[in-house]
């Protein structure tokens, strides 16, 4: 009996330690399976829905990039409109948009509160003359070229091209596009009457169809040979001549946020500043990626070497 005793004290105690044995390894499965799900979690997608307007040189990209974040992030919606840097300024000021884009800086356009807004330089984008095909010149100086958009040069062959009466072909004083133009190409000077249009896609048009017809275009949009682009001082109008700081019309493409920004706003200003939009999606929509200039500017329009 005094055995027996002792063999059932004795399973006892096997059972108990068994018991707990089992329940400890049950707790690290528990706690490697969290482990194991924390692991596998993927971060939250954005939601909510912001409007972006202003630059027309500028809605391409941004509305590109808008189209790929918004299939990334279904329960985000996001509203790309142009209108003109001005426009965007304006409306991101007054707190209508959460964005507004700008072809220049805030400290440029009169009546904007520009330190109340936040400045996220998203690209850079060149810009040069475009003139029809058949006008025979291809490269101009930048005294001539102030010449032909004040008046003074009225046919091409006083610069060697074909005996065609010039047509200018100008975007509307609200437009950052002919802002960037007027401040780094004619050095300030005021262009003559011509054809004013609003759309930088209807002014390729109409340069294409008039002989004799001279504008100015966003690199972007020499896509084809219905234009050709003027190299200025024998400089060409390319991304690597604008990042060393050689080809001087250039402009940031600014996007504005009153305030810093927050929620959607900043989740997509992110995106647009991440390596894959910067590398990528930038060079394939004819734009300069910020982080690759060796030069920059202020709003006075000063250049450094960075």
């Amino acid at each position: 009996m005094k055995n027996f005793k002792k063999y059932g004290l004795l399973l006892i105690i096997a059972t108990l330690v068994a018991f707990a044995a089992a329940c400890g390894n049950g707790s690290s499965k528990d706690e490697n399976a969290g482990d194991n799900n924390d692991e596998g979690k993927t971060e939250q997608t954005a939601s909510g829905s912001i409007v972006v307007s202003g630059s027309s040189a500028m809605q391409p990209l941004v509305a590109a990039a808008a189209e790929e974040f918004m299939a990334e992030n279904p329960d985000a919606d996001i509203q790309v409109n142009a209108g003109g840097s001005g426009t965007g300024l304006s409306q991101v000021s007054e707190g209508s948009v959460q964005i507004g884009n700008s072809d220049v800086f805030a400290e440029e356009k009169e009546g904007i509160p520009a330190d109340e807004l936040v400045d996220h330089k998203v690209a850079v984008v060149g810009m040069t003359a475009a003139v029809n095909p058949n006008v025979g010149v291809e490269d101009i100086s930048k005294e001539d070229l102030k010449k032909v958009f004040t008046g003074e040069i009225k046919n091409w062959k006083e610069l060697g091209g074909k005996d065609q009466k010039i047509t200018l072909v100008n975007r509307p004083d609200s437009s950052g596009t002919r802002a960037t133009f007027v401040k780094f190409g004619l050095d300030g000077e005021t262009p003559a009457e011509g054809i004013t249009e609003d759309s930088s896609n209807t002014v390729k048009k109409i340069i294409s169809e008039t002989d004799g017809a001279i504008g100015y275009l966003a690199f972007s949009y020499f896509t084809d040979e219905s234009v050709t682009p003027l190299a200025v001082d024998g400089v060409e109008p390319t991304d690597e001549n604008v990042q060393k700081g050689e080809f001087p019309i250039w402009a940031y493409q600014h996007s504005y946020t009153k305030g810093e920004a927050d929620g959607l706003a900043k989740t997509f200003l992110d995106y647009m500043m991440s390596e894959d939009v910067q590398t990528g999606l930038l060079k394939d929509q004819g734009y300069i990626a910020s982080t690759k200039m060796e030069v920059e500017r202020d709003a006075e329009g000063k250049q450094t070497k960075k």
